[in-house]
C-alpha cells in the first residue's frame, strides 16, 4: 500500500485507535510507527493522518482507551485502601500495554479523562488529614507505582541492549570483586525475579509494584504522624 492509496470507506477513528491499542499490546507504545499501523489496516499513512492525526495524537488516544478501563474506587474507603484499590487493578490494565506507564509519568496531568481520578484521590487524602500535602502525596503514590511499572516496560523495549539486559547484569554482578554474599542477595532479590519467561517476569513486576506501593503508603503515614519536612 502506498501513500497515494485512496481513503478507505468505513475506516473510522475508533477502528484506527483499536488497532493501535492492539499493536501496543503486542509490542510497546513507542514500538510501532504510523506506517506500521497503516500497513496493519491496509491503508496509506495519509489516511490515518486524515482520520485521527499523527503519532502523538494516536498515542494519546491509545492511552485514553487504556485509562477508560480503570475504575475509581469508592470514596468512603480509608485512604490507604483507596490507593490499593486504585493502583493494584490499574497495574494489570496499564501493565498489559507497555509504554503507557511512562507516557502517564510524562504527560498524565494533561489527560482530561484522568482528572476525576486525580480529584477523588486528592479529596480522600484531604479528608484523612493530609492538608496542604494532599496533592504531593497523591503524586508520590501514583508516580512511584508508575515508575516501577515503566522500568519493566522500557527494559523489554531494549532487552537485548548490552548492559541494560538483565542476564548481562546478573553475570557481571556475580563476577564482580566484592562481597559475594551481598551481591548474591542483590541478584536473587532484584534481578532473578525479572529473568525468565514472560509469566515469571510479569509476576515479578507485579510484586515489585505492590512493594513500592506499600512502602510509599507506610512512609507517607509516618511523615503525616511526625510532621512534614520543610520545603
Amino acid at each position: 500500500m502506498t501513500d497515494d492509496a485512496p481513503f478507505h470507506a468505513g475506516l473510522t477513528p475508533d477502528r484506527i485507535v483499536a488497532e493501535a491499542v492492539a499493536l501496543t499490546r503486542e509490542t510497546h507504545l513507542m514500538g510501532w510507527s504510523v506506517r506500521d499501523l497503516a500497513r496493519r489496516l491496509d491503508v496509506a499513512a495519509s489516511v490515518l493522518y486524515h482520520h485521527v492525526g499523527g503519532k502523538d495524537v494516536i498515542v494519546r488516544r491509545v492511552v485514553e482507551h487504556v485509562i477508560a478501563q480503570i475504575s475509581i474506587p469508592d470514596a468512603d474507603l480509608p485512604w490507604q485502601d483507596w490507593y490499593r484499590a486504585l493502583v493494584l487493578p490499574a497495574r494489570e490494565i496499564i501493565g498489559a500495554h507497555d509504554g503507557v506507564a511512562k507516557w502517564l509519568l510524562m504527560h498524565g496531568p494533561t489527560l482530561e479523562p484522568l482528572l476525576p481520578t486525580v480529584e477523588r484521590g486528592v479529596q480522600v487524602l484531604l479528608r484523612d488529614g493530609f492538608g496542604d500535602h494532599a496533592a504531593m502525596a497523591y503524586a508520590a503514590i501514583v508516580n512511584n507505582a508508575l515508575s516501577a511499572l515503566a522500568m519493566g516496560d522500557d527494559r523489554r523495549l531494549v532487552e537485548d541492549d548490552g548492559p541494560r539486559d538483565l542476564e548481562t547484569m546478573r553475570t557481571a554482578m556475580r563476577a564482580a570483586d566484592a562481597d559475594q554474599g551481598v551481591l548474591e542477595l542483590i541478584v536473587s532479590s532484584m534481578i532473578d525475579p525479572f529473568v525468565g519467561d514472560e509469566a515469571a517476569t510479569r509476576a515479578g513486576e507485579a510484586w515489585y509494584v505492590a512493594f513500592i506501593l506499600e512502602t510509599t503508603l507506610v512512609g507517607l503515614d509516618a511523615m503525616r504522624a511526625r510532621g512534614w519536612p520543610a520545603p
